[in-house]
């Protein structure tokens, strides 16, 4: 017996070494297993603005696609105020677990940094980028009736009525920050004309005071702003790309129809999680959200709103953004812009 004593603490080891890789092959499965069941419950696509407006708008159209992807409900919530800051800060609060994601646009993700002195969230660091699902121009409307006893028919009259009466118009927005924001501040900077703003808790509450007549002009998102067009509750004068939209071809550019070079102040919207959500789960939002917005009905959907879809991987969305944030603290800073 006494030969086979010193094999007894080797052999001791070896149990000790097998029971803790056991273990941790254990684990790695159950890892696995947990995150190949998601989702197990619904997911909640919070919208940073008011239900009406083109952000709500597109997390509707995108959320029965992935709910039937996904076997599980995805449900828009919307979570307006402070320029998008509010319901964007929700989302990079929350657990990392794909059960909550946000409709982000280039508000919340391009513009924001550079225009609030103070900002709740990083909007680089505690996201993590899942797709771009659209982007879309932009498009100056005008309440019918106030164009109408102005005798305002295009860009330039507007022009020069603004400066012949400076501070007699105003400027509705989707809140501070909103694309539909700074293209109006980009446009008194590029003419040199002053409107009174008014910012909104999202599109759709500031297109219902245009064109109840509590306010004059808008650079809303098309995509919101179009039925009105269509139905002559709102009269379009040019829209705010770079080059006209298909869904619009008989309206000019802002750089068209008033000469102003180089005039570009599009937006876009895309998906994001909080930053440290599992990769696969990432992924496989971007996977399904760029399979439906491949497909014919979604695809023909958005783009007779005015609106491009997108669709890119998780790491082309994040050098997207790096950009946008770039060329939007340009724009602020040429406006004149801010906001405490």
């Amino acid at each position: 017996m006494t030969a086979l004593q010193p094999l007894k603490k080797p052999l001791t080891q070896l149990i000790w070494a097998q029971a803790a890789i056991f273990l941790v092959a254990l684990s790695v499965t159950s890892i696995a297993l947990a995150q190949g069941a998601w989702p197990n419950k619904p997911v909640r696509i919070v919208v940073p603005f008011a239900a009406g407006g083109t952000t709500d708008i597109l997390a509707r159209a995108m959320a029965p696609e992935l709910t039937k992807a996904f076997g599980q409900a995805f449900i828009v919530e919307n979570k307006a105020g402070a320029g998008g800051n509010i319901g964007a800060d929700l989302v990079a609060k929350s657990a990392p677990d794909g059960y909550t994601i946000l409709m982000g646009t280039v508000g919340t993700h391009g513009i924001n940094k550079a225009l609030y002195t103070k900002m709740p969230y990083d909007s680089q660091k505690d996201f993590a980028p899942i797709t771009l699902v659209a982007g879309v121009p932009n498009v100056m409307v005008m309440n019918v009736d106030k164009a109408r006893a102005l005798n305002i028919n295009s860009v330039p009259d507007f022009v020069k009525y603004a400066k012949a009466n400076p501070g007699k118009l105003s400027m509705a927005s989707s809140g501070n920050g909103t694309s539909i924001h700074l293209a109006g501040e980009l446009f008194k900077s590029r003419t040199g004309i002053f409107m009174t703003h008014i910012p909104y808790r999202g599109s759709g509450p500031a297109l219902l005071d245009l064109m109840g007549g509590s306010v004059d002009v808008m650079f809303d998102n098309l995509p919101s702003a179009l039925p009105q067009i269509k139905a002559g509750k709102l009269k379009a004068f040019a829209v705010t790309s770079a080059q006209r939209s298909a869904a619009t071809p008989e309206l000019p550019t802002i750089e068209e129809a008033a000469g102003l070079k180089g005039f570009d102040a599009s937006s876009w919207f895309g998906l994001l999680a909080p930053a440290g959500t599992p990769p696969d789960v990432v992924n496989r939002i971007q996977q399904e959200t760029s399979k439906a917005l491949g497909t014919a009905a979604v695809k023909e959907k958005l783009l007779a709103q005015g609106a491009i879809p997108g669709g890119n991987t998780p790491e082309q969305f994040t050098t997207f953004i790096n950009a946008e944030h770039i060329k939007w603290a340009q724009v602020v800073k040429a406006s004149g812009a801010k906001v405490d």
